[in-house]
């Protein structure tokens, strides 16, 4: 059975989760330690660099492992290719933009940049959100033969953009890097300026961010790639020529300048904060479906929080970002191989591990104060039984009310009674589990309630904690 992570249920009844610190604690350092080392044992990762930003600012960037041949240790400062999370900031120069007035989202592909099939039906959002229907020129998760020659943004288009669309425009979401080059030309056509330059000026300077293209960004004194074939022995890997990635994923940064970005989305900086609603809002499909997606990054929810977040593929390098607005916090991890999954397997796991229990919904609360009354009936012997429904009525017999007095009562109170996991639904109830701490002792409270704010409980068993 998978655990369920503590929710807080109710202050008053209660023990409720401490407020966020701003530090990491030893014991989490010792944690965070534990968790990196052991991913990138255990998947041949060669180095890892991470950023932990909690309270909305940086409260961890730390570097694991080797960098390079030339760099056996990686120093926290290296800027890694963080790929396709650079979309996001492509994302961003266009809303920099339509917000003064130079372009609209919903301009057509034609008015800027000739020549793209369908280019007077797809618009910038389209683009921006994966649903123009353009084909990807890189859906691989290796370089192909032509990665090998370099190439300029046009002459991508030239061969990718030419061709027939995979679907009509707004029909359906498919993942295109193609799009974002074409966002990218505009961008440039629209500023006036190279579409780094724009960033540097716009984004990057103002929030302290050194960013490189990572066209740029290699040789003995920058980070190597790495890659495998199947299990065989971790190799360098030759980095694509010039001009692969352009607005799909030409950055490289450092973990913490990555999480500087994170900062402004949490802060509503750089951007409006009704541009920065604008990213973060799922596209939909003409059809009305959710594509999960915004203007380069995809929305979704861990636990119950809302999550902003994008990974990112280059050659020899796999990053992720999670991003949890609501709770200013952010979890970034970049890595230099592309053989391994340990980059998303580390960020969910610090965000796991590092964020607080997520806030109770009213409901939660209300069956918490419910559940712990009932709990405190029993242990002293007593019953409410118009608590119960039939079925519950039938099993708490004499016997079984004076088990739980006996068997409870003498552990006194719980030092904590908190929810473990969601609410689920099952056989027409709703479905909560409990946490009870003792010192030296957990139980595990099962309960069952009928829907409904007065609902009856149905199930209420008291079992050890595994």
């Amino acid at each position: 059975m998978r655990p369920f992570r503590s929710l807080a249920i109710a202050a008053t009844l209660l023990f409720a989760a401490p407020a966020l610190a701003q530090e990491l604690t030893a014991a989490e350092q010792a944690q965070v330690d534990k968790i990196v080392t052991a991913q990138l044992a255990a998947t041949g990762t060669p180095s890892a660099l991470i950023a932990v930003v909690r309270g909305g600012r940086i409260v961890l960037a730390k570097a694991y492992g080797k960098a390079s041949e030339t760099m056996p240790v990686a120093p926290a400062t290296a800027p890694y290719q963080i790929a396709s999370i650079s979309k996001q900031f492509a994302g961003a120069a266009v809303l920099l933009l339509a917000r003064e007035g130079k372009l609209s989202l919903d301009d057509v592909v034609a008015k800027y940049v000739p020549g793209i099939t369908e280019g007077d039906h797809i618009t910038i959002r389209q683009l921006l959100s994966h649903t123009s229907g353009l084909q990807d020129y890189w859906p691989q998760d290796y370089s192909f033969k032509a990665m090998a020659t370099p190439v300029t943004p046009q002459g991508i288009l030239d061969r990718w953009a030419k061709k027939p669309l995979d679907f009509a425009p707004g029909t359906q979401w498919q993942y295109s890097n193609t799009g974002y080059v074409v966002a990218g030309l505009i961008v440039e056509k629209v500023a006036g300026q190279p579409l780094l330059a724009f960033l540097q000026q716009r984004i990057f300077a103002p929030l302290g961010i050194t960013a490189y293209d990572q066209d740029l960004a290699i040789g003995p004194h920058f980070p190597q790639g790495y890659g495998r074939h199947a299990l065989g022995p971790l190799r360098p890997e030759p980095p694509a020529a010039q001009g692969w990635l352009f607005a799909a994923g030409e950055l490289s940064m450092s973990a913490a300048d990555l999480a500087k970005w994170d900062i402004a989305r949490i802060d509503r900086t750089i951007l409006t904060p009704e541009d920065w609603k604008i990213q973060e809002t799922p596209i939909r499909l003409n059809d009305g479906s959710n594509s999960r997606y915004g203007l380069g990054v995809f929305i979704g929810t861990q636990d119950g929080r809302r999550m902003i977040d994008h990974g990112g593929e280059a050659v020899g390098f796999i990053s992720d970002n999670l991003v949890f607005p609501d709770d200013k916090a952010a979890f970034v991890v970049l890595t230099n191989t592309w053989s391994s999954g340990a980059a998303s397997s580390i960020a969910q796991a610090l965000s796991k591990t590092l964020l607080p229990p997520a806030p109770a919904s009213a409901a939660d609360l209300a069956a918490g104060i419910r559940a712990r009354a009932l709990f405190d009936q029993l242990r002293a012997g007593q019953l409410d039984r118009t608590q119960l429904t039939d079925n519950a009525n039938f099993y708490f017999t004499p016997t079984a009310i004076a088990d739980y007095h006996t068997s409870l009562a003498p552990l006194g109170t719980p030092t904590s009674f908190t929810q473990a996991g969601p609410m689920r639904l099952r056989g027409g109830f709703v479905l909560r589990s409990y946490r009870l701490a003792y010192k030296g002792k957990t139980l595990i409270l099962s309960t069952f309630l009928e829907p409904g704010d007065n609902g009856r409980f149905e199930q209420f068993l008291i079992s050890p904690a595994d």
